[in-house]
């Protein structure tokens, strides 16, 4: 609900705060006090197209904040949540008008579009004015409160999930068959580059070894030759070998007279080991190495066949094996593409049997509730100052198809006389009437989500007597459900408001300035009796006033 609206430098606004109340308020005031004032500056709050001549003569910029209260409007919070703008329970929204026609936009501090302000704005607080934007009007938001009458969320909800699930899969099937042509050439060119890699008979040892072999093969001449002459040096008699062993046996004949002598004969023996060792494995090296000419070729071509895939894949000769692995996955993919598209008809035909059971359901309940909504509202409507009139909730059949929100498009259609066709409500000339109209759906509709906050400006134009009083209490019994803010000019509707605000002008030095004050209960009165008799209050006028404000509180 709104809480707080604060204004600052707003055309003959120089500074307001307002509290509001749950339940029902009553705005009056003189006519050309500024009522307005408050909707304009709402307006503004909400996202409506701002002008630099709204900015107060003199100042740089208007300001102003609309507060409300969220704790029981969890789409607002949900809303709030998802683009990161949440504040603790609250939504503060506020617009900053600068006298050369720039303009800002934040919610909760955060500097936002105006589109998104308006998104929020269409969920917190609906205007119904002559002049004002209307949600009512608007298709979609039709299509809600008939939905939302006949209890009909949950059920569009499933559908809705149905219809996605459809779209979604019937485009992968137009994309599959619009893409048949490039999918077949795709497919022939993985099988042949596959067919490649398997003729090759990759293994992974030989990937990963075959440019060492080959570099050893084709050097082989050369390493036998420096790898038998050191072979050589170590074996001979002289050799490193024999030395180390003749001194290795000097060394040990010394210890005994010095066994300080222990730790270098130990190294000097295990160096004619190692020795001995290297030349065991030079033996064993030299007897297993090939100088076969042939297989040096053989090798020199199969490295010539990797590296020839390896240049075609781009990759190193080691990765083969995973891309001949990856082009197998692909086509299989490619494969269970083409090959599924029978398939997925068959779940698309099984999802469009699902709608349209389910589509038949809705269509059926929403055809019912339409009459009795229709019947409602139109009996609402002859209490409220238009007999004769007539409201009908019209279901237009869309095309044959699968369509989001079910079959039908909601239009809510009005005859404002007796012998007139039904217009749609967008069309009806008349504001005062259409202000009606929506007050009469709003209280039939009371029990459907809608808006928490709902602004009826001047209701009661064209009516007076016991019909401002049905309109009176008619709001009132609205204001159990949603917070009520009612503009009007009879002091029967007034009456019956839990608060009431009063709209004032003065003229000064610094010209005009208007106020709005929250009455107490002596205020109110003399208020009321203002509305009933005119410029001079009697107290015959105060008398009745204090009587119509009693009997009007529940």
């Amino acid at each position: 609900m709104l809480s707080q609206l604060s204004v600052k430098n707003l055309a003959v606004v120089e500074r307001l705060d307002l509290s509001f109340e749950p339940g029902m308020s009553a705005v009056t005031g003189e006519t050309g006090a500024g009522k307005s004032i408050i909707l304009q500056a709402l307006g503004l709050a909400l996202g409506v197209r701002a002008d630099s001549n709204l900015v107060r003569h003199g100042k740089d910029k208007a300001d102003i904040s609309a507060a409300f209260a969220l704790e029981s409007n969890q789409t607002v919070q949900n809303f709030l949540t998802e683009n990161a703008l949440e504040d603790e329970g609250e939504c503060i929204l506020r617009r900053v008008i600068t006298s050369d026609g720039r303009s800002k936009a934040f919610i909760n501090g955060n500097s936002v579009p105006l589109s998104t302000v308006r998104n929020v704005g269409d969920l917190l607080l609906d205007i119904h004015g002559q002049n004002e934007h209307q949600l009512l009007l608007r298709p979609e938001q039709q299509m809600r409160l008939l939905d939302g009458y006949a209890q009909l969320e949950v059920d569009k909800q499933k559908l809705n999930e149905v219809v996605r699930a459809y779209k979604s899969l019937n485009e992968k099937i137009e994309n599959l068959i619009n893409n048949q042509e490039a999918i077949e050439q795709q497919q022939a060119l993985y099988s042949h580059q596959l067919e490649e890699l398997t003729e090759a008979m990759l293994d992974q040892d030989e990937l990963n070894t075959i440019e060492a072999n080959f570099k050893t093969s084709s050097n082989a001449q050369a390493i036998i030759e420096k790898t038998s002459g050191v072979l050589s040096q170590l074996e001979s008699e002289s050799g490193a070998n024999e030395q180390l062993l003749a001194l290795s046996s000097q060394l040990s004949e010394a210890i005994e007279m010095d066994d300080r002598l222990q730790t270098g004969f130990e190294l000097l023996s295990s160096a004619q080991v190692q020795t001995q060792e290297v030349v065991y494995e030079l033996t064993q090296y030299l007897s297993q190495l090939s100088t076969d000419e042939q297989s040096v070729v053989e090798m020199e071509e199969r490295i010539s066949e990797l590296y020839a895939l390896g240049r075609k894949h781009q990759c190193q000769i080691e990765e083969l094996i995973l891309v001949r692995d990856q082009l197998t996955i692909k086509l299989e993919e490619i494969g269970g593409g083409v090959s599924s598209i029978d398939e997925m008809k068959a779940q698309l035909e099984e999802l469009s049997k699902r709608y349209m059971d389910q589509a038949k359901r809705l269509s059926e309940t929403r055809q019912i509730k339409a009459e009795e909504l229709s019947q409602l509202v139109t009996e609402a409507m002859q209490v409220l100052g238009m007999p004769g009139s007539e409201f009908k909730v019209e279901l237009n059949t869309k095309n044959d198809g699968v369509h989001l929100n079910g079959h039908e498009v909601i239009e809510f259609l009005v005859k404002t006389n007796m012998g007139q066709q039904f217009k749609a409500l967008k069309k009806v000339a008349s504001g005062g009437e259409l202000s009606r109209i929506s007050l009469a759906i709003s209280v039939v509709s009371s029990d459907s989500e809608y808006t928490p906050t709902l602004i009826f400006d001047e209701v009661d134009v064209g009516i007076s007597g016991a019909v401002a009083e049905v309109v009176g209490r008619k709001l009132q019994k609205l204001a159990k459900n949603y917070q009520i803010i009612c503009i009007t000019h009879l002091a029967q509707v007034a009456a019956f408001g839990h608060q009431h605000l009063c709209v004032s002008k003065v003229q000064n030095e610094q010209g005009a300035q208007t106020n709005v004050i929250q009455l107490n209960d002596q205020q109110r009165v003399e208020e009321v009796a203002r509305i009933l008799g005119g410029a001079t209050v009697t107290d015959k006028a105060r008398v009745a006033a204090a009587e119509m404000i009693a009997s009007s509180q529940p």
